[in-house]
């Protein structure tokens, strides 16, 4: 069996605590279309498109109020928000590592890239990764994660079986399994009231130390379809 040999990584909840920043515009923009205040943990929210996000917390879906609350948040997150996003302990020096070990090193989020590319700027982590793919990276737009993903793996020629995708959520689970990829879902996410049964190719890890074994004994896993025991 082939060694893993490249770390594909979500972002929200994986290699950065978006969640103050996105709150804090959320409410702003709330603010701004004159509704109610945020009254609702975000936490299990993060994730999808923020489109979604705000239609949940609205509790409505009607275009064009969505479209004037989606544009306040963006004008607000663009020249705030983002700014008051962190990087999870020890993201910095589990990249160097797995850099230094021939660890090929990528991004697939839902994030839009003009943000993702300056929040990963300003936490001087964005050297690490030979390409950051955003839903908005190209034109149309990618229709989700799993789209982004797979056309990622055919750009670049990447083995399937090599891959690891690393995330906090159950979309970053469906999106490997559509993708034929194997998954570690990190514990300080936002993916609370995933499953105890994770699908086959995907497991929990303790932390970083355990994303960093999975590459160590990658001969040994079993395959992406026969495996979903938590690690």
């Amino acid at each position: 069996m082939e060694s893993l040999r490249h770390a594909i990584f979500d972002l929200d909840g994986t290699l950065i605590d978006s969640l103050p920043g996105i709150a804090w515009s959320v409410e702003q923009a709330l603010a701004e279309c004159r509704l109610p205040d945020l009254a609702q943990d975000l936490r299990p929210l993060i994730g999808p498109p923020i489109r979604s996000i705000l239609a949940t917390v609205a509790g409505f879906t009607d275009p064009t109020a969505l479209d004037r609350l989606e544009r306040a948040f963006r004008a607000s997150y663009d020249a705030e928000g983002w700014r008051r996003t962190t990087c999870y302990e020890g993201v910095p020096d589990m990249l160097w590592r797995l850099l230094t070990n021939d660890v090929g090193l990528w991004v697939v989020t839902n994030k839009p890239s003009g943000a993702a590319r300056r929040i990963l700027r300003q936490l001087k982590i964005d050297s690490f990764f030979q390409e950051i793919v955003c839903l908005d990276s190209r034109s149309p737009a990618y229709v989700s994660k799993t789209e982004a993903l797979m056309e990622l793996l055919g750009r670049h020629s990447l083995s399937r079986s090599e891959c690891l995708l690393v995330g906090d959520t159950w979309e970053d689970c469906h999106a490997a399994v559509a993708a034929g990829v194997s998954c570690a879902i990190v514990p300080h996410g936002y993916g609370q009231g995933l499953p105890s049964a994770l699908p086959g190719g995907c497991c929990r890890v303790s932390g970083w130390d355990g994303v960093e074994r999975l590459f160590e004994e990658a001969p040994a896993l079993a395959p992406v379809s026969a495996r979903g025991a938590e690690r």
